[in-house]
């Protein structure tokens, strides 16, 4: 069966140790929806720099979804740049919206709550494909993609076309990065630029020990992680947890830290094993 019912989705999100250590909350987001033989799953990393920038991530999310689940739906090209500055142009509609109601400087209001990264997939009948405004990580299968960085760790934001003068002159557009027949597409992990210390932290040990980190695989590999809708960011809490232990001979306590330093946060989308069969 062809579309979004054909795959199963999962997601996960946990704060990066630098922003525990800095009593900052969890910037990121992500969202996922099939509806009409159609899928779409993204993830948003809110501007670091940013004081409120959880807010625009959430909302961007969800309405970047729900833009690529409405454009594909009226019959867009998934491939064509026609459809994602539709996209675009849908998901910051409402942020304008918001934006404007807030009162005081546009300008302030943007870098405060809106700014935020996007990377995402999108399936429609027969087509696939891994897009983003931004940077993070994209992974199909045995391929990964790392987005960035960008020149002074300054990626693109899609809020950025706000504003009458965007940094760099020009609002930044969505990139499609692979596209392909979703008959191809077995497995994708999106990941929020976090996810990049996941991926370096594959051979690792675990904090407090129970084994390896692992590849960016066993996310899809392992059933859990599909029947649990938790698992996800378990897993992710367990990569990040800080541990404290006595070494009793040297009369002391040996800390490790987690691994995970950014806000990191993972969708992963697979075929479902009935579309297998």
């Amino acid at each position: 069966m062809g579309g979004g019912s054909a795959f199963q989705v999962a997601g996960g999100t946990v704060t990066g140790t630098d922003h525990l250590a800095a009593g900052r909350p969890n910037q990121d987001a992500y969202a996922f929806r099939a509806e009409g033989g159609c899928l779409a799953a993204v993830v948003c990393d809110g501007c670091g720099s940013g004081a409120r920038s959880e807010v625009g991530a959430a909302l961007g999310a969800r309405l970047v979804v729900e833009q690529v689940l409405g454009a594909l739906r009226r019959g867009g090209d998934i491939e064509s740049p026609e459809t994602w500055e539709e996209v675009r142009r849908g998901a910051l509609a409402p942020l304008r919206a918001v934006a404007a109601g807030m009162g005081g400087s546009l300008a302030e209001v943007v870098s405060t709550y809106f700014l935020f990264t996007v990377v995402g997939l999108a399936v429609s009948g027969g087509r696939a494909c891994a897009f983003s405004l931004g940077d993070g990580l994209i992974a199909l299968g045995d391929e990964v993609l790392r987005l960035g960085p960008f020149p002074r760790d300054e990626p693109p934001y899609l809020a950025y076309g706000l504003l009458d003068r965007p940094p760099g002159g020009e609002a930044p557009r969505f990139t499609v990065h692979r596209a392909l027949p979703s008959s191809a597409l077995r497995a994708a992990l999106l990941g929020t630029d976090g996810a990049v210390d996941l991926l370096e932290s594959s051979s690792r040990q675990l904090p407090g020990g129970g084994g390896e980190v692992g590849p960016l695989s066993s996310f899809w590999e392992d059933d859990r992680y599909f029947r649990n809708p938790d698992a996800v960011r378990r897993r992710l809490a367990l990569i990040n947890r800080s541990v404290a232990r006595p070494v009793w001979k040297e009369e002391r306590m040996h800390r490790e830290g987690g691994l995970l330093r950014d806000d990191t946060t993972v969708v992963v989308v697979r075929r479902a094993q009935s579309a297998l069969d």
